[in-house]
């Protein structure tokens, strides 16, 4: 415990911090008026009477004295103030003073005079010469003086300011001795009383505190349980709320726990300091300290998540999914609500099911050994669908049933459109391959004066529906399974990726786009141009008209059109359902029973009838369905049939 004079020598200098908040605490506690005075009150009350011998202030060692007025307006800390300064503070509201009726004799005044320059000095009470001792000698010689009942009233502020301080700071030597001093002034027995019951919490609780310092200095802050400074500290609260001392102990504990906290954050362990943080919470909710450490954890937390993520990413863009994988869950762990993780998850998500692709996006793949680039592919997404026809739907067949769940959990991109005259022809010049028009002869075709389908073996792939020579923009036609097949394998060559024909579950997949109707547009008529349909208002060269189609609908166009010429389905595929029919990768079945379901195409070795989908400018509405399906043979060429290309991501 620090001597008097020490303690005095700090309040010279403006105390330490711990000093500050004990002295605070215990007067806060112990004499709560202190902050509820006026200061007007307290300047009447310590300003003396005109003509007056009351002192100011004595002056402590080394101190230099403010003006009251300025202290008193200075607010708390008190304890290390001026003791001038707490006296006022402390000073009971006026008391009468005595009606003077005639002037104080030489004597008193002479009393008076060695009275204040003996409080200036210092000796404010405990001999003779003191103040105290003065003023008590004055008032005797005349008891109406109105100086010497003032100056003594001033002295028991003074004293009681000094007990006060004593107190906070632990002096319970110096406190007792002034005590005793106070006890001999008259009146002050309301004043002793609550100084004696803060003594004796005094001696009570100080062994207590030595005890809690000395295991807080032992490393025993919050362990082992109920033997640590901590309990102490709590037990000293619990007979004395406000000590300032135990308050500064627990905040001590508390820093010890938080250090416990950014020890654990450097080794990265952020479970534990989080651990940490919650017990420094239960200690002090609302600490500055606290509030100080959670920041620079969560600073350190953010810096060292987002710096992990990078490497997340790093490892993504090198196509080393399984890491990027575990350090994008290191990095959420360290940090569940680090910015930009829902979208590396999502970047995850499409390099798994899309090859780093999204949804939806479109691109080509450029040749790896020549110059030229794939067709434009389109990402579908993944998710399942009712394959087939549900009961009731017009034109329902057995070979559409029986309706089944087909779940496609990996992502693939089909041909915006399908393959055109001009991507045929640029495989053709490029691979040297002779397609089964040229090479077996002919194809079947519209012929315009029957208003039939014919077979014309001078027809090639390189002519339209109806023999015509045909443009570049126009889907290819008068190609066999055979040839579709081998343009996917020359692609696949070419780009180094993996090109096939669509399977029947991936082409209604894609052809419904998240639609459970009889047609992607709805369940009859379009009200706008969505395909090339058979529509009662379109007209042949020659003026024929259909005898089955969309009642009402005109698409312009008799036989099929420049692709992309309509509108595309919810996935964005153009032509998916008009236009042309396409081959399929799969064999024909009469129907679904055995029928994969994960998406993959129903292959029997040595088959050679292959599955067709999809409508055409030819096609009767009930054709058009998106679950109809037929079967043709793998070598048949027509003016009615296709294809597009499926790429694996």
């Amino acid at each position: 415990m620090p001597s008097k004079e020490t303690v005095r020598r700090q309040r010279a200098l403006g105390g330490a911090l711990g000093v500050v908040v004990l002295a605070f605490g215990l007067t806060y506690h112990f004499f709560p008026q202190v902050f509820h005075v006026s200061p007007e009150e307290v300047a009447r009350q310590s300003s003396p009477s005109s003509g007056s011998f009351a002192p100011s202030a004595p002056a402590r060692a080394g101190s230099v004295l403010p003006t009251a007025q300025d202290e008193l307006n200075a607010g708390p800390p008190l304890t290390l103030a001026p003791t001038a300064v707490i006296a006022a503070r402390l000073s009971r509201k006026s008391a009468p003073l005595p009606e003077q009726l005639s002037a104080d004799t030489p004597e008193v005044r002479a009393l008076l005079e060695r009275a204040s320059k003996a409080f200036l000095a210092g000796q404010v009470a405990g001999d003779k010469n003191s103040a105290a001792a003065l003023y008590a000698q004055a008032l005797k010689l005349k008891p109406d003086s109105r100086a010497a009942a003032q100056g003594l009233d001033q002295v028991r502020t003074h004293l009681i300011a000094e007990i006060t301080q004593d107190i906070a700071i632990g002096d319970s030597e110096s406190a007792g001795t002034l005590l005793d001093n106070l006890k001999t002034m008259p009146n002050t027995a309301s004043d002793v009383a609550p100084l004696e019951a803060n003594m004796k919490t005094l001696v009570a609780v100080r062994p207590m505190l030595a005890k809690a310092a000395d295991l807080l200095q032992q490393g025993h802050a919050d362990q082992p349980a109920n033997d640590n400074a901590l309990a102490l500290y709590r037990l000293v609260q619990k007979l004395d709320a406000e000590n300032a001392v135990a308050a500064q102990g627990v905040l001590q504990v508390q820093r010890v726990v938080l250090d416990r906290a950014l020890a654990a954050v450097a080794q990265n362990d952020f479970a534990g300091a989080e651990t940490a943080i919650g017990e420094a919470q239960s200690i002090q909710p609302d600490s500055p300290q606290l509030q100080s450490v959670r920041n620079q954890v969560d600073g350190i937390r953010q810096q060292r998540a987002t710096g992990v993520l990078a490497q997340a990413r790093s490892a993504l863009d090198a196509g080393n999914i399984p890491l990027a994988k575990q350090l994008a869950g290191q990095a959420q762990a360290i940090s569940p609500q680090l910015a930009g993780i829902a979208e590396f998850e999502e970047r995850l998500t499409n390099a798994s099911l899309y090859a780093n692709y999204k949804p939806g996006q479109v691109f080509t793949d450029r040749f790896v050994d020549m110059t030229g680039q794939s067709p434009t592919m389109l990402v579908i997404p993944t998710g399942n669908f009712m394959m087939g026809a549900p009961d009731g739907e017009p034109g329902r067949s057995d070979a559409q049933l029986p309706q089944h769940q087909v779940s496609l959990d990996k992502g693939f991109a089909l041909s915006q459109a399908d393959i055109t005259v001009g991507q045929f022809r640029e495989f053709v010049r490029a691979s040297g391959y002779k397609p089964d028009s040229v090479t077996i002869g002919g194809a079947s075709v519209y012929d315009e004066r029957t208003g039939v389908m014919r077979d014309d073996s001078s027809v090639t792939w390189e002519d339209d529906y109806a023999g015509r020579s045909a443009a570049d923009n126009l889907p290819v036609v008068n190609i066999s399974w055979n040839d579709a097949h081998a343009y996917v394998q020359w692609l696949s060559q070419r780009t180094g990726k993996k090109y096939r024909l669509p399977s029947e579950s991936e082409f209604e997949y894609a052809l419904r786009g998240g639609t459970t109707t009889r047609y992607w547009w709805g369940k009859s008529t379009p009200s706008s141009k969505v395909e090339n349909l058979t529509g009662s208002l379109d007209r042949s060269p020659s003026g024929r008209r259909w005898s089955h189609a969309f009642q009402g609908y005109g698409d312009g166009y008799w036989g099929p059109a420049p692709v992309m010429t309509f509108a595309p389905n919810p996935f964005g595929l153009y032509d998916i359902d008009g236009n042309v029919s396409e081959w399929m990768s799969d064999c024909w079945h009469d129907n679904y029973i055995r029928a994969p379901v994960d998406g993959s195409a129903w292959v029997n070795p040595g088959c050679s009838t292959r599955v067709v989908r999809g409508g055409s400018w030819g096609s009767s509405p009930e054709q058009v369905n998106s679950a109809y399906r037929q079967g043709a043979d793998a070598s048949v060429r027509s003016g009615r049939v296709g294809f597009r290309i499926l790429r694996e991501l």
